[in-house]
């Protein structure tokens, strides 16, 4: 009974996959930050209707271009100030927080989803199907990101649902090209021959077997895409290709303000400032995202 209870008492205490995981995470303090400032825009985005001191189309006609409160002429009515006509920007950028981050995120899935399918099928049917599939990823590639979502657009039409549509056909090379490297690295493995050998199916080794070991890059892969795609629709709005006024999205709303540069600062900063941070916060997770799940970068006391 005492051999057991000291074997009890001495067996390692092995941490959990998340508690390792914000190990590596933790590390990194700026992503660290970053995820603290996601989610503060996340609360913002999801209670935008009871945290908006205004509507964010209700126009004031007696505060046009108000300045911020701290500003000479500002009035705490308008903490950031109003724009040209006269709608409340903290309205504007706390409710745009919900198109920008719902842009993100039906575009990464729209191109992740798609892309790792491809990939896979790239990787596992190299000589037909996988030459094909990279030569038009290939063709996709040698044009301008911009550029390819400016034509999809035009044809499609300006709007929300295009721009997403645009975001997403243009983000899918780099997703197939990801998935096909980590899963082309993976079939070389001995766990991969193994369940060959074992009688497994392609399906089941392309979704089971192989894809949760190339997760990793490819969610990294995600979260940097999260903030292209938000930066693609704001340049999208700016060129007046996107989502269309009254809509407060932050490209949009930095399209309308291009007049007022000059005279009104604070129209065209608080949404060029939002996007930059948001970005900049995207980008920093991203690369807390790599240390943590990537084993050849992950630190060791």
């Amino acid at each position: 009974m005492s051999n057991t209870t000291s074997a009890a008492l001495t067996a390692p205490d092995f941490p959990s996959p998340f508690a390792e995981f914000w190990r590596g995470f933790s590390r990194n303090r700026g992503a660290t930050a970053a995820l603290a400032f996601m989610a503060l825009l996340v609360l913002a985005a999801l209670f935008a209707p009871w945290l908006a001191p205004h509507s964010p189309i209700e126009q004031y006609r007696d505060a046009l271009l108000t300045p911020p409160a701290w500003a000479e002429g500002g009035s705490w009515r308008f903490i950031l100030g109003s724009d040209e006509l006269g709608r409340d920007i903290l309205s504007r950028l706390i409710h745009g927080a919900r198109i920008s981050l719902w842009i993100g995120v039906v575009s990464v899935l729209c191109s992740m989803i798609p892309g790792v399918v491809l990939g896979l099928l790239a990787a596992f049917y190299p000589t037909r199907l996988g030459t094909v599939i990279m030569r038009l990823m290939d063709i996709m590639m040698a044009l301008p990101s911009l550029l390819l979502a400016v034509a999809i657009v035009a044809v499609l039409g300006p709007g929300l649902a295009n721009t997403m549509l645009a975001i997403a056909i243009v983000s899918l090379p780099s997703y197939v090209r990801l998935t096909r490297a980590s899963a082309m690295t993976e079939l070389t493995r001995d766990y991969v021959v193994a369940s060959r050998l074992a009688g497994a199916g392609t399906l089941r080794l392309m979704f089971s077997t192989v894809l949760p070991n190339c997760m990793a890059p490819i969610i990294v892969q995600a979260t940097l895409g999260f903030s292209s795609a938000i930066l693609d629709a704001a340049a999208l709005g700016f060129l007046g290709l996107g989502a269309q006024p009254p809509l407060p999205e932050w490209g949009t709303m930095l399209a309308a303000a291009r007049d007022y540069i000059e005279r009104a600062w604070w129209v065209v900063t608080m949404p060029g400032l939002t996007i930059l941070l948001t970005v900049l916060a995207l980008n920093l997770m991203g690369d807390g995202l790599r240390d943590a799940l990537d084993p050849r970068l992950k630190q060791h006391d």
